[in-house]
């Protein structure tokens, strides 16, 4: 058994609306101010039951705008078997103002037309039965009580909706900027965690190390070597960290060569880094058999080679076996080869740990590029069945984008 559904509670400011109507109503209902002569029902308070009945459909014009269209509609036909009541008229009205504004789409859409096509009928009805001008007068009141009141809702409701989706723009615009801007600081933050773990990892490895070797070897040669490449290192690194928060603060973005380091400045990285693996047997070799005359490559392509090479070093320093490391590079006319070689395996003597950040931030580097990247164990090309670790990276000989 299913229960009739009960009307939602009228608004507030519509009760204020029927409150006001119906006080109207009456007002003129004592004065005797009625809106034709008699009718079929021409007691005096007849007009009171159309009065009333509208009032009532006031009440629910927001809530239930259709029943009260429906209710108004017979009520306003009502209203002129009796003296009427011009209250009642006006609030019919605004009943179907309130249809077209608060109801569904398709009543909205509908109501217009409908009232529009009743107020030419009554017209033409009415002329061809009376065949004077007064039918005119008729049909263009009842086009006021109707068709206007519609025609008017409509426009309303089609400037609301417009608000309604310009602000909904707006929104998504808003969130659209707020996504950018999250999307931009955290791009800048793994930015900044990528410069400050290359530039500074290296430094830091090498004072792992050597702190290590000074404190398990009691010699004071050994101490001495590792308390100058200690010092070396400490103060490269506290460099480097200057010149990385010089950049941070600086909002000039040419910051010069120490702030975007290039490939000509690989022969002196490669040069510390066989300083500070000596003492681990490591041996470092840079092949760079690009031609000198070739044409300079993007700052960005330049910068992403230089920590890549720098960041293998670090880690060569950190975990690679005894024996060569090798830097290579090569260029054509579409890319920038770098690859970096070392001994798989462990090794003797003191290491420094390892977050593994470097590898991704290396890979994060060539993705920006749209290039490739590869590091792992790969077989040795001697023949030997020996195994080495290779980092290798295709960066494009052009700045550009991965979707590019």
């Amino acid at each position: 058994m299913h229960l009739a559904r009960p009307l939602p509670r009228p608004h507030r400011d519509d009760l204020l609306i029927a409150f006001i109507g119906l006080a109207g109503g009456l007002v003129l209902w004592f004065f005797g101010l009625y809106v034709t002569g008699s009718h079929l029902f021409g007691q005096r308070w007849a007009s009171l039951i159309p009065l009333t009945v509208m009032a009532a459909m006031e009440a629910l014009r927001r809530t239930a705008p259709q029943t009260a269209l429906i209710v108004g509609t017979a009520t306003i036909a009502a209203n002129q078997l009796t003296n009427g009541n011009l209250a009642t008229v006006l609030m019919f009205t605004d009943v179907v103002y309130a249809a077209v504004v608060y109801g569904t789409p398709a009543s909205a859409r509908r109501i217009p037309y409908t009232t529009g096509l009743v107020t030419v009928a009554i017209t033409v009805v009415l002329l061809i039965w009376w065949q004077n001008a007064i039918a005119l007068l008729v049909g263009v009141l009842s086009g006021m009580i109707s068709f206007l009141p519609a025609l008017t809702g409509a426009i309303v409701r089609n400037h609301r909706q417009a608000a309604d989706a310009a602000r909904l723009r707006a929104e998504q615009t808003a969130l659209l900027a707020e996504m950018d801007r999250a999307q931009a600081v955290t791009a800048e933050r793994a930015r900044m965690a990528r410069e400050l773990h290359d530039m500074v990892a290296n430094h830091l490895s090498a004072i792992a190390i050597h702190s290590t070797a000074a404190l398990s070897i009691d010699e004071p040669g050994t101490t001495r070597q590792a308390l100058t490449v200690i010092r070396e290192n400490s103060v490269a690194g506290l460099a480097e960290m200057r010149r990385l928060i010089g950049l941070l603060r600086d909002s000039d973005t040419d910051s010069g060569p120490a702030a975007a380091p290039r490939l000509s400045g690989l022969a002196a990285l490669v040069a510390q880094a066989r300083a500070n693996g000596a003492s681990s047997g490591l041996t470092f070799t840079l092949d760079d058999s690009r031609a000198q005359d070739e044409e300079p490559l993007p700052a960005p392509v330049e910068l992403a080679a230089y920590r890549i090479v720098q960041e293998s070093l670090t880690n060569a320093l950190k975990h690679a076996g005894a024996g060569p490391v090798g830097v290579f590079l090569a260029r054509d006319a579409k890319a920038l080869t770098v690859r970096v070689t070392s001994r798989y395996g462990e090794r003797p003597g003191p290491r420094a740990p390892g977050s593994g950040a470097g590898l991704v931030g290396m890979r994060e580097r060539v993705a920006l590029l749209g290039g490739e990247f590869a590091a792992g164990a790969v077989a040795d090309g001697d023949g030997d069945g020996a195994r080495i670790w290779q980092v290798r990276a295709v960066l494009p000989a052009e700045e550009r984008t991965p979707d590019a």
